[in-house]
């Protein structure tokens, strides 16, 4: 993986993903003590930064390999961004999905014209269904984010970071990233590492499941001992990929761990006051920097809000936490 790859990624979508806004609050700014900014990749096609990574991934491959169709595994939000770039690009998909996963986010995959397969987290492998089926039907495989295509289309994300912080005259801050397996923070990582190196990435995930947390500590893969029952459903993954971690260890500054009350309080802020839909899981970056202000120094912290697919009785339960 390198900056050239995410630069590639970047002409390979530009005009297909959105450009997310970089979006602010005073009120926002007062209960977190410093200026927070967030990038709104809840408003991506599909409802996250996943698009990125799918359309990255699916752009790339050979008219024989379109022709024979994609498959990937995911809790609904890469799955969705694998099925529109599929349905783009005319290739038949199949996504490999949990059967706890959000209601909203199989139905989306399936109205998006993909083959959904789905699965018990707690007792079966995704990953082994996958490559099961990849060899079965001769279809590729696309990881969610141990795979550099998608790690390159995700830091496109951060390339936009870069270049909005240098509009706006932030030249130091933490930028936290709800982080599952990594894709999302290694390739913003690589991008700021290029781009703009005074921004340091800082992954966030919810208690039980900090698994990149506890990796970058320990300098190697950690395992969570839960595999599911988290609202936090999209950042929800067994460890770091053995391609992102790397990246994470170099360029990475340590995690923030929130509780998902705390994310269920960010989701419920971000409609407040920035009158945008987050899922508990895109909110644990903007938790982190609302209700953690001792892990930061500097004035201002960046927030990615990576995702806003939440079922509606999710998001009531979350909005009643402003009352």
């Amino acid at each position: 993986m390198n900056i050239d790859m995410i630069r590639a990624a970047a002409l390979r979508i530009k005009g297909h993903a959105r450009r997310t806004p970089i979006l602010t609050s005073p009120f926002l700014d007062e209960i977190a003590g410093r200026r927070v900014f967030v990038k709104a990749e809840c408003l991506q096609h599909t409802g996250s930064f996943k698009f990125r990574g799918g359309w990255s991934a699916v752009s790339a491959l050979t008219d024989n390999a379109l022709k024979t169709g994609v498959i990937a595994f995911s809790s609904g939000n890469h799955a969705q961004g694998v099925a529109l770039a599929a349905r783009e690009h005319s290739a038949p998909a199949v996504i490999v999905m949990p059967s706890d996963a959000p209601a909203v986010k199989i139905a989306n995959t399936r109205a998006l014209g993909a083959k959904v397969v789905l699965y018990d987290r707690e007792t079966e492998d995704r990953d082994e269904i996958g490559e099961r089926l990849s060899a079965e039907h001769g279809l590729t495989l696309i990881k969610p984010y141990d795979e550099p295509l998608v790690i390159a289309g995700q830091g496109t994300t951060g390339l936009e970071i870069a270049e909005d912080m240098n509009a706006l005259g932030i030249a130091d801050a933490d930028v936290m990233v709800c982080c599952g397996g990594g894709g999302m923070t290694s390739g913003i990582a690589l991008a700021l590492a290029a781009d703009a190196p005074s921004l340091r990435v800082r992954p966030a995930e919810p208690e039980e499941f900090d698994d990149v947390t506890r990796s970058l500590i320990s300098g190697k893969i950690e395992s969570n001992v839960r595999r599911g029952g988290s609202l936090c459903d999209a950042i929800i993954t067994p460890q770091p990929g053995n391609l992102t971690f790397p990246i994470m260890q170099k360029h990475c500054g340590p995690g923030v761990v929130v509780s998902e009350d705390e994310c269920m309080r960010a989701v419920a802020l971000a409609f407040d006051r920035l009158r945008i839909v987050v899922e508990p899981g895109g909110a644990a970056a903007l938790a982190a920097a609302l209700f953690h202000p001792d892990e930061f120094t500097g004035d201002a912290v960046i927030a990615v809000a990576t995702g806003g697919n939440v079922d509606a009785p999710v998001f009531a339960k979350a909005l009643e936490t402003l009352q």
